[in-house]
């Protein structure tokens, strides 16, 4: 996806500069305002690409630390996580990341809870929370 992101904006952006290099006045707002989209799309896929990296590093210092969390769950034949087990996880994890509110190992524990709860929006955030905690601590 990255590299077809970075092709699309290659050629996004040559033809907002043949654009922006028109005489007529038009072409020249169009060029540049898809100048300004792409690059704002940018903005945000780089984002995404750090948050990925730093996530991806917090769980390989976790699993080197024995932290990990065993994949306990049961799973439906299709692959997903039963939602009663993985609530009851959740209570487990979201209660020792409440005692351990400065502990970047217990926010990341709570991230893969709410991920097997199938609620990716509070994942993100406790992950969010996980990496600003792993950054003060100096890990990351």
């Amino acid at each position: 996806m990255g590299a077809l992101l970075l092709l699309y904006l290659t050629f996004t952006v040559f033809y907002a500069v043949q654009l922006i290099t028109a005489p007529q006045p038009l072409a020249q707002v169009i060029g540049w305002a898809l100048l300004a989209l792409p690059l704002l799309g940018a903005v945000f896929a780089v984002a995404e690409f750090v948050f990925g990296f730093r996530t991806e590093r917090l769980g390989r210092r976790l699993e080197a630390d024995g932290g990990l969390p065993a994949d306990e769950l049961p799973t439906r034949v299709s692959g997903r996580v039963e939602r009663a087990a993985a609530d009851e996880v959740f209570a487990r994890y979201a209660a020792e990341a409440e005692a351990n509110p400065g502990s970047w190992a217990h926010w990341f524990r709570l991230s893969l809870a709410y991920d097997g709860a199938r609620d990716r929006r509070r994942a993100r955030w406790a992950m969010r929370e996980a990496i600003r905690l792993a950054r003060a601590d100096g890990i990351l």
